[in-house]
């Protein structure tokens, strides 16, 4: 029997996400991105599509790069102004019973006992739904915003690691089995002798405290990453239980998928989910869905696309010719961007005009149209293609692209077979990789 594709909705608590520019589409409401009201119905939305995850990105600084200024990002509302995600969710797990909530957390410039409580709260509040996308940042302008400087790339990943050892034996090690009772007649909450500090000296953290949290259903959230690099893959081998990959082809994606699975089966971690960013456009004619997306792509921003390309990379693109060949520059930003249209296809060259419209219409990854019966045929060559196991998916306008794909797309796949017809029981964890799932360590 062929396997359920996964899908993750990919959003941000913001204007413009990864398709600048679409905002100003009629049936666009990404300007409601302050109601709690349009969060909660769009959780609703993707419950009733058996959504495994709402992936919900986030950055801690503005898009400074192109020009040289935040003017740029500033007037297409590209991914500023930004609210935190992570106030979203009890709202949205209020109106839910099983659709997961990944957080995306820049860890660099994080307390590691307060984001610890942070996170065992909302896993708490949601009944064990939560993850968290594990970040280092990459925007020189949030290190500036919090009086620091960008630490360099592979540097960045080892303070995560010592971020992790802090954060996970908050989460697994503080409180014992048995520690909390709850003995009212007795007048016990908790038995002391149950609960034990956790005692770190390192290079970036010295904690010695209890974790402030009793543990919640999962005690570690369902933990996401997204790096690609030689560290980040490694970082991702240890840590990660659902890596996020990007890119425009699968000839791209395909051996990043194989060097995480084979790394992480190293550590002795096979129980290991990957999703690929992916864009789609559905009608229920093929001509339909191309209207749509000429439609689309009238109004989307190949400046904003730029904006952005310029934040991942650390390049100014608006410092260089349309019609001009990127060229791969090593920096301390991310490096996954710039390999994506400078090394990983060697067939390819982009330039900077491509660039630009490319990514104006879902970001880096790449994007499907047609109707639901072809949509499903790219999705299943690309899962058999790349080895992934699902999709997080971006959206042309919020929240049509999500409608179209519940009541088109996931129809299409259940008749076939490849996706869920109901949800299972348990936490985001025990739904992903079964049941009385815990975090897989490292060997």
């Amino acid at each position: 029997m062929p396997r359920e594709i996964l899908f993750n909705a990919f959003v941000m608590n913001c204007v413009a996400h990864q398709s600048p520019g679409l905002w100003r589409h009629s049936q666009d409401y990404s300007l409601d991105y302050t109601s709690l009201q349009h969060w909660a119905d769009l959780a609703r939305l993707l419950e009733r599509g058996l959504f495994d995850a709402m992936f919900i990105a986030d950055v801690l600084g503005a898009y400074d790069v192109y020009g040289g200024s935040p003017a740029a990002a500033l007037r297409g509302g590209v991914q500023v102004p930004v609210n935190d995600p992570m106030m979203l969710v009890p709202a949205m797990a209020l109106v839910t019973e099983h659709l997961g909530f990944g957080v995306t957390a820049n860890l660099s410039y994080e307390p590691p006992t307060i984001f610890a409580r942070r996170l065992s709260t909302l896993d708490h509040l949601t009944r064990g739904r939560i993850g968290w996308n594990i970040v280092t940042g990459y925007l020189d302008s949030a290190a500036r915003g919090v009086g620091e400087r960008l630490a360099a790339h592979d540097d960045r990943y080892d303070r995560a690691d010592e971020f992790m050892a802090v954060v996970l034996a908050l989460w697994e090690e503080s409180w014992a089995d048995g520690a909390v009772r709850r003995d009212r007649a007795g007048g016990i909450y908790a038995d002391a002798a149950k609960v034990r500090p956790i005692r770190h000296e390192g290079t970036h953290y010295r904690v010695d405290a209890i974790h402030l949290a009793e543990p919640s259903p999962q005690r570690t959230p369902v933990l996401f990453q997204a790096g690609s690099s030689a560290k980040g893959r490694d970082f991702a081998a240890r840590h990660a239980e659902c890596v996020f990959v990007s890119g425009p082809s699968a000839r791209v994606i395909a051996p990043r998928v194989a060097a995480i699975r084979e790394a992480a089966a190293a550590h002795g971690r096979d129980a290991l989910k990957v999703f690929s960013l992916m864009t789609v456009v559905l009608g229920s004619t093929e001509r339909e869905a191309q209207e749509k997306l000429a439609g689309y792509c009238e109004l989307a921003s190949p400046e904003g696309g730029l904006v952005l390309m310029s934040g991942w990379t650390g390049v100014d693109f608006a410092a260089m010719r349309l019609d001009e060949e990127v060229r791969h520059v090593e920096n301390d930003a991310g490096r996954t961007a710039m390999d994506n249209i400078t090394r990983a296809d060697r067939d390819r060259r982009w330039t900077v005009g491509e660039v630009g419209r490319h990514v104006a219409l879902g970001g880096i990854g790449p994007s499907s149209c047609g109707t639901p019966g072809q949509v499903a045929d790219a999705m299943e060559r690309w899962v058999a293609d790349t080895g992934v196991d699902g999709f997080n998916l971006s959206y042309a306008v919020m929240p049509g692209t999500f409608a179209d794909i519940v009541d088109q797309l996931v129809p299409e796949l259940q008749r076939r077979d490849r996706y869920k017809r109901g949800y299972g029981e348990g936490t985001l964890r025990e739904k992903l990789f079964g049941a009385g799932a815990r975090r897989s360590k490292p060997s």
